[in-house]
């Protein structure tokens, strides 16, 4: 029996609204901060600029796997939905425990804390002011949420514009302080080898900065056309994102050069100053302040839609579960989401968390994609869109994403293995649920 009209989601996202979707969903302020990490594991420039390829490349044959999963399953909960139907429902419970009631609201409360932080620092505010405006910054973005897609896609697109503004004010940085020196700084140095396996270690903090281009299929459910729709905007945004990240570091390393940028603790901050004196590193903060801020507002939203499904799934409390007749926006989710998101954000405690939950994210990638595998041997229905390089780009990205988590295990073994722990944990309480729903069903 089909749920009524008035329950469900209703279809008002278009290709643009989508692919700003997915450019504020990777973007956030970890290209601000990032690249000097990059540049501290490498031996030139141009090794620099090959590693954010690959990893684009890499991220965006990800994304086009999801672009055939999301034109398969058009429904809000994105890999919920992939994992419970290939595979059941408990390693889809499992995660939306990790993701939906850890990591998403983890994020959250992580990204609005650096909104704050940024902002106090670009007007001048007390350090004490953080946590409230990182507090009110949640409550804001989901109070807009809570009168439907169209609100909150408004305030995305609007921040993501900025966010768009603030890598074209960095390029034009870039540009003028190369041609103050007559050159490029970063093709001045010889470059210094890098061995086979620093390449990898090096590349790990890039993919992780394109990460988040999966919150576009967790409201596919209010994506028009979205056979049509999802292709387009994964990846016309995924080429926008990479196209991006490697400008900004190639304007990083014409004004700062390969061994400043390495040296640098905030390169956007300390090229814009370069450029302009104090007054460009405040503009600077609060271009990071918007980035920030716009992907908090993807997260609530994706996340949101997440947690709805599973409460309509009987995974979770019913009520969250409903959508409004009249806003269409799943607004107990919503609340719920938003809600723990401020406790973290209150606690500080949310650092742990997101470190903690780091290989329970990647590890969903993997079957997510996984899931794909599934879908071409059983499902009956011909594909409406289909990855091209099958099963190739599949395997190499779920290898890349296996051998991401490999890495991470061995450069922080507490940390991977309290991710799994914390999935561990997962099953007993699914248990317990399902065994709580056929009493009260009873």
């Amino acid at each position: 029996m089909s749920p009524p009209a008035s329950s469900t989601y209703l279809r008002r996202l278009g290709t643009w609204d989508a692919a700003m979707i997915v450019i504020g969903g990777v973007i956030g302020a970890g290209i601000f901060r990032t690249p000097a990490t990059i540049a501290e594991r490498t031996g030139s420039g141009w090794q620099v600029l090959v590693l954010w390829t690959i990893g684009g490349l890499l991220t965006l044959a990800g994304a086009l796997c999801y672009a055939e999963l999301g034109a398969r399953r058009p429904q809000a909960g994105g890999t919920y939905v992939y994992l419970r139907e290939a595979f059941g429902k408990l390693p889809a419970f499992l995660f939306g425990w990790t993701m939906a009631l850890i990591n998403y609201p983890g994020s959250v409360a992580a990204v609005a804390t650096t909104f704050a932080d940024y902002l106090c620092a670009a007007l001048g505010f007390p350090t004490l002011l953080v946590k409230p405006l990182a507090v009110g910054a949640i409550a804001f973005i989901v109070g807009v949420n809570l009168f439907g897609i169209r609100a909150g896609a408004w305030l995305q697109n609007v921040f993501a514009l900025l966010k768009l503004a603030a890598i074209a004010v960095l390029l034009m940085a870039g540009l003028v302080l190369a041609y103050r020196a007559q050159g490029l700084a970063w093709t001045q140095a010889p470059p210094r080898p890098l061995p086979p396996g620093a390449w990898f270690g090096a590349l790990l903090p890039v993919l992780f900065t394109y990460g988040g281009f999966h919150y576009l299929n967790d409201l596919a459910g209010e994506v028009r056309a979205p056979q049509r729709t999802l292709p387009r905007a994964l990846g016309l945004g995924l080429t926008g994102v990479m196209l991006c990240y490697v400008l900004v570091n190639g304007a990083y390393l014409a004004g700062l050069g390969h061994a400043g940028l390495a040296a640098s603790h905030a390169p956007a901050a300390e090229l814009m100053q370069r450029w302009l004196g104090p007054r460009g590193a405040t503009w600077m903060a609060l271009g990071i302040a918007c980035s920030s801020f716009g992907y908090c507002s993807i997260a609530i939203a994706g996340g949101a839609r997440v947690l709805q499904t599973m409460g309509a799934d009987g995974m979770f409390f019913s009520a969250v579960g409903r959508i409004d007749p009249h806003t269409r926006a799943p607004q107990v989710a919503l609340a719920t989401l938003g809600a723990w998101a401020i406790v973290l954000t209150l606690s500080g405690s949310f650092g742990q968390l997101l470190d903690y939950t780091t290989v329970g994210e990647w590890l969903a990638h993997a079957c997510g994609i996984g899931t794909l595998f599934w879908y071409r041997r059983h499902a009956g229905e011909p594909a409406p869109y289909r990855v091209p390089g099958y099963p190739w780009l599949p395997l190499a990205f779920v290898g890349t994403v296996i051998a991401v988590i490999v890495a991470t295990a061995i450069d922080a073994p507490g940390q991977a293995g309290m991710s799994l722990v914390i999935i561990a944990l997962g099953v007993p309480v699914y248990y317990a649920w399902c065994w709580v729903e056929r009493q009260v069903g009873g």
